[in-house]
């Protein structure tokens, strides 16, 4: 009776100790593994592309911003020294057409960061991120 009582607790260490051996990673599938990486590495790329056009339109906007600040400031020094009815007609309209020239400005550059956010965000639902829940079998 002792080395039957023996045998089974020597087993029962065996298989205790092929259980907490075998890590827990084993138990997941490579090509999962390989797809998650890969797919993680996508959205990283994706996110980094989109820092970096939100860094550009940034940039591009505060510039604007000193722009649109001299711009005023010269109209204000122009209408502050013109002496003539007139004179000040002419200062009022080049203003005038140098702010509609920034608008429409503003507006190209508006659309074309919009629409330079949506294809890099886009990228996001490519390869079938929106489409599956698993690894992309298309391929």
């Amino acid at each position: 009776m002792a080395i039957y009582i023996w045998r089974r607790v020597v087993a029962k260490q065996q298989v205790h100790n092929e259980k907490t051996e075998m890590p827990f990673f084993s138990v997941i599938p490579v090509d999962f593994v390989a797809t998650a990486k890969q797919r993680f590495e996508e959205f990283a790329d994706v996110q980094t592309d989109l820092l970096k056009a939100f860094q550009e339109t940034n940039e591009h906007w505060r510039n604007r911003m000193a722009v649109e600040a001299k711009v005023e400031g010269d109209f204000a020094s122009k209408l502050t020294s013109v002496r003539s009815i007139p004179d000040a007609m002419i200062a009022c309209q080049e203003w005038g057409s140098r702010r509609l020239e920034m608008m429409a400005e503003d507006a190209v550059h508006f659309f074309d960061d919009t629409q330079k956010c949506m294809q890099t965000s886009a990228r996001l639902f490519a390869n079938g991120w929106a489409t599956t829940s698993g690894p992309d079998v298309s391929t």
